[in-house]
């Protein structure tokens, strides 16, 4: 079948198209300046981006030397934000996250009371260090602060600075001494960013950059308001129904209890992606538009956040790791099971 052409979308109010226009303009900058400190790794960048611009947060997988941490440091440090790095381990309690109260005596009246001191959660950019490393009661206080943007104490509730974004990395193939996150946590991410080995040319960039005296200067672009703005921009951009079908149908084809799932999903897979996952796939894709100077998402856009949108959100079971299987490879399946619609197939 021969697909038609993405439509376009109606033109813009000018003030929301003067936004797409710079933050365009702004990505292209910052892929520029960032690439000064990280060589390679687009795909990653563009995706912690989209993340940035969707009011999601990121976990990133990869094994050590892969410059995740690196990676965090340099998107805080282009983007004009407060940034703080938490090096989560096993000893790492709720309270060294999100703060505590001490008692203060007022020098005068030598009266006692309760101040509350202000962990490192409130920045706008947390760098969460080997989250896995650290007990579920720890990760479960920074997953609150994730999903409320607040952190409570006592009876009083502390309202997170905004934007707020945690970025956490894991490292894959240390088991012991490590808390993997359960599944519902997990969810909590917008996607699971793979971080894999660079290019053989790449690596030779690397070395040479890391081996001499080089020292990057990097510019700082868009501070706190400049991103609020375009986060409620990104929530502007227009979606055709068919673009909506196709979120959709992704997310619930990879769930076995559908009546009628594909034979791999009942053979291989636990449990499929949850609404959420339909959530930030058009989410994901309205963001990956505008980095792109469009006002419309489209299919392709869906296409090319499915991945780290849904490899964490589908539970494969033991036949598929008796087999090798892992998500990413049942996510590559669902991408070719499901043909991308077009709008006159909806007429």
């Amino acid at each position: 079948m021969i697909m038609a052409a993405e439509p376009q979308a109606a033109e813009p109010p000018k003030e929301d198209l003067a936004a797409v226009e710079k933050l365009n303009r702004s990505y292209q900058q910052m892929r520029k300046e960032m690439s000064k400190a990280i060589v390679g790794q687009d795909k990653v960048l563009e995706q912690l981006l989209i993340a940035v611009f969707c009011r999601g947060h990121c976990l990133l997988v990869g094994v050590p030397g892969l410059a995740k941490t690196l990676m965090v440091r340099t998107l805080a440090e282009v983007l004009t934000l407060k940034f703080r790095r938490i090096q989560f381990t096993p000893d790492l309690m709720p309270a060294d996250i999100t703060g505590t109260e001490v008692i203060q005596e007022d020098p005068v009246t030598r009266q006692r009371t309760f101040k509350f001191m202000r962990g490192p959660v409130f920045a706008n950019i947390i760098l969460a260090d080997e989250i896995n490393r650290t007990p579920p009661k720890t990760q479960a206080a920074l997953l609150e602060a994730m999903q409320e943007h607040h952190v409570t104490c006592g009876d009083s509730t502390y309202v997170l600075d905004e934007p707020f974004f945690v970025l956490a990395t894991q490292n894959p193939i240390e088991q012991e001494g490590t808390y993997p996150l359960p599944e519902a946590q997990l969810d909590r991410f917008m996607f699971e960013v793979l971080v894999d080995y660079p290019e053989r040319e790449e690596e030779l960039q690397i070395m040479k950059r890391t081996t001499s005296s080089y020292v990057p200067q990097m510019d700082k672009f868009l501070d706190a308001n400049d991103i609020i703005a375009l986060q409620d921009i990104v929530r502007k951009v227009p979606v055709a129904d068919h673009v909506y079908n196709y979120a959709v149908d992704l997310s619930t084809i990879s769930r076995p209890t559908n009546p009628t799932p594909p034979e791999f999903i009942r053979e291989y897979v636990a449990w499929g992606a949850g609404p959420r996952a339909s959530q930030y796939l058009i989410l994901g894709a309205k963001a990956r538009a505008i980095l792109h100077g469009r006002y419309y998402a489209t299919t392709e856009d869906v296409e090319a956040v499915c991945r780290p949108v849904l490899r964490h959100r589908i539970i494969t079971n033991f036949n598929a790791e008796s087999e090798g299987l892992k998500p990413d490879d049942l996510v590559g399946r669902i991408l070719d099971t499901v043909p991308r619609p077009t709008a006159a197939a909806l007429e």
